[in-house]
């Protein structure tokens, strides 16, 4: 018999772990990691109008740039269309421990939104599973995101970020809201492991044992 077990905690745990997976997800995607040095936007044939100078965004594969007579102003789009296109080595492996850590937040966030109905794999408690594999993602985004600025001193940050720029050297661009949304993120995915312990004691507690020996079906407890 299925008995939904809903509880503070575990719905917290859940809500928090949706969250991580997409903060990462977003951030990893946009780019704005770095804010590039002030330069005037490329022009177009035939374009008339005052080239106000802008700051270039840049990502781990994506790039932002502003060219005068587009409808939208903004054109965003992959630099890199093959994976050895990336910026640096540094990057790369940034990608891979970034994409590697979010697929596992992305797995455990699908997982979370079933533990209301299943609370074991295996005679294993979902919770401390997923607690484990959050923590694990974890460590991929902490090499990840101190291998992203070794990168800072290819050829394409340089031509951002002038040629002050070197390796943990930012030059003269400064670093956007994604790199920040990822350390965020990186800090709350270690809270969601730690938390997932909290969510297992609360559906495994005395009081919900109480009423699945009453015969309750639907268990709802603060």
């Amino acid at each position: 018999m299925c008995h939904v077990i809903v509880t503070c905690r575990s719905m917290l745990w859940t809500l928090l772990s949706i969250v991580v997976a997409f903060a990462e997800l977003i951030a990893f995607m946009n780019a704005d990691w770095l804010m590039g040095a002030p330069r005037t936007p490329d022009p177009v044939v035939g374009a008339q109008g005052t080239l106000d100078p802008y700051r270039p965004t840049l990502g781990l594969y994506t790039r932002c740039i502003k060219v005068t007579g587009h409808r939208r102003g903004v054109q965003c789009g992959p630099y890199a269309v093959e994976f050895s296109e990336i910026a640096s080595g540094f990057w790369q492996a940034t990608t891979i421990f970034l994409g590697t850590g979010i697929l596992l937040l992305c797995s455990v966030a699908f997982i979370s939104v079933f533990t209301m109905c299943f609370q074991s794999i295996m005679k294993k408690s979902i919770f401390n599973v997923c607690g484990l594999l959050q923590g694990i993602a974890g460590l991929f985004l902490i090499l990840g995101l101190m291998l992203y600025p070794a990168g800072w001193g290819s050829d394409k940050v340089l031509s951002y970020c002038g040629q002050d720029a070197a390796p943990y050297k930012v030059g003269q661009c400064s670093l956007g809201w994604a790199f920040y949304t990822a350390i965020g993120g990186t800090v709350l995915t270690f809270i969601c492991a730690v938390f997932s312990a909290q969510a297992e004691i609360a559906t495994s507690s005395d009081k919900v044992q109480e009423e699945i020996e009453e015969g309750k079906s639907l268990i709802c407890l603060l």
